[in-house]
Parts: C-alpha cells; structure tokens; sequence
C-alpha cells in the first residue's frame, strides 16, 4: 500500500483531531467525519476534507481510521446500510477505539464478508501523546495487514503487533487497568506528602528515575497537586474501559481485586461527585473527598 494512500478518519474529538493532524504532517491525503462537524471544521485549515456524513468520508479511501467513544459506536456505523454501501473489497479499517475485544472480533468477521481488512488498534498516551505523535498503539489482527498500513500507525505513534484480532482491545483493557491503578496510587502519595507538610513537586522530582516514577506520577501527580483536571484521557471512558475489563476476567474466570476496587471509586466520582466529563486524573478529588477534605 502506497505511504500516501487515501485516509478517511472518523471521530475527531480529544485524540481524533490531533491524530488526524499528524496523519496530515505525514502527507496522508485525509478525509474527516465526527458526529458534531465544529469539532472537525477547524481540521479543513490544515488541509483536510470534511465530509457531512460518514459514508461520504469513505467513500474514496482506502484507509479508514475510526477514533469513536466504544465498539457500539463503531458498530452502529458498521450496520447502517447507507454507510456499508461504501465499503469496497481490499479497504483496510483500522478502529483505534477503546472496545471490548468481543467487538472487534465480530467486526472483523463482517468486514471479512465483504472483503474488508480490519485491525483493532487502540491507544495510549492520551493527548499529549496524541499531539506528539508518540501513542503506544496495540494492534490485534493479521500481521500482514499491519505492515501494509504501517506508515499510516506510525504517523500517529508506534504500533506493537500483540496477536489476533481482539488481542489489541485485550492489551487496552490491560493498559487501563495499569493506568487507573497507578492513578490510585499516585493520588494517595500525593495527598500523603502534601498533608504531611511535603513539597509534592519535590517528590516527584526525587522520584524521578527510581522504581517508582512513571508518566501517570509525572504528569497526573503535577495535575493533582494542581487542582488541574481538564480533560486528557475523560473520567466516564476510564470507567467505560475498567467495566469492560472486569467483564473480560470475568470470561476468563480471574479476579481482579484491584481493578475492582478502583472502578469502584472512579464511578463514584462521576455519579455523586459530577466528574464524568473531568480528566481521570480527578480521582484525587474523590480520595479527598473520602478523607473529609473539599
């Protein structure tokens, strides 16, 4: 597949509109399609095509990239007949989405139907990662079908094979769980340094290359001593991804004590604290909470 084949790239909210921007960088011809055209406009000034619906998008590509909220977005495209008229044999979808891996393996199977590739491909990085072109990206699907629209992956950041399809929304859900712990945990170091009279930007700096540090200690701790939770990665999908989790060990029979508990929390900061649409990193606010603090 040609380095500037046709990309028509579907869903351009926090991640979307960033991706899209470096897929452009790279000299991708692209199309754009997001369920509210203002959040896509502003992408027609650094050359891209806007479409008025999604199957006008792809009409013409080759690629198609899907950024959506979950797998039942992603599918609801899939059944509608005006859109599926569009898809021709030999596309290649790749839906870099946060689903359940259930999903991506029955949205292979009927793209297959009708002689379309898929990869599940989904990310992590958040913004920033977004922005500087550097997301981790699990892909699940056919190696073969990787490699041809690896200049496309890695304009947006670097793709890892991890299996077959559904193995890259596995990894995701993996991701999540990692992320959402860590979170937990860097919330509860950082109210202890702060309540004990510790300087939290000093801590994080001491911490800085030890066995402790990590990009969720970096970047949220920073936000949450703060007070800073405007979105990056949103509240209501970190709780969306961590049930998902939990219903994929459940089908395997394990589990998962920690990822419980924190899920448990996260929906209690977005359904009696309001924190739906406030970045994950907001669990601070429910650890003070917890802790009689405002």
């Amino acid at each position: 597949m040609s380095k500037l084949s046709t990309v028509a790239l579907l869903g351009t909210g926090l991640m979307g509109a960033p991706m899209a921007r470096n897929l452009m960088k790279a000299g991708f011809p692209l199309t754009v399609w997001n369920r509210s055209p203002e959040k896509a406009r502003p992408l027609t000034e650094d050359g891209a095509t806007l479409a008025d619906t999604a199957a006008l998008a792809v009409a013409n590509a080759e690629v198609i990239v899907t950024m959506l909220s979950d797998g039942h977005a992603t599918g609801a495209l899939l059944a509608d007949p005006s859109f599926r008229e569009h898809l021709k044999p030999g596309m290649i979808w790749i839906d870099m989405s946060s689903a359940k891996p259930e999903h991506a393996r029955e949205q292979s199977e009927q793209l297959a139907s009708i002689g379309v590739l898929h990869l599940d491909a989904p990310v992590s990085g958040g913004t920033k990662g977004a922005e500087a072109a550097t997301l981790a990206i699990m892909v699940g699907g056919d190696l073969d079908v990787l490699e041809r629209v690896r200049p496309v992956l890695s304009a947006m950041g670097r793709p890892v094979h991890v299996g077959p399809s559904g193995a890259g929304q596995l990894c995701k859900l993996a991701n999540q769980s990692i992320v959402a712990v860590t979170i937990s945990a860097v919330a509860e170091a950082t109210l202890l340094a702060q309540q004990g009279g510790a300087d939290p930007a000093a801590l994080r700096a001491a911490l800085k290359g030890g066995f402790a540090d990590s990009v969720i200690l970096q970047q949220h701790g920073e936000r949450m001593s703060e007070g800073n939770f405007v979105p990056g990665g949103l509240s209501k999908f970190q709780l969306k991804d961590l049930d998902n989790t939990l219903e994929a060990a459940r089908g395997l029979g394990i589990e998962l004590p920690s990822t419980q508990s924190v899920r448990d929390r996260f929906e209690y900061l977005i359904n009696e604290m309001g924190g739906a649409e406030l970045d994950h990193s907001a669990l601070y606010q429910e650890l003070r909470k917890r802790n009689g603090m405002s």
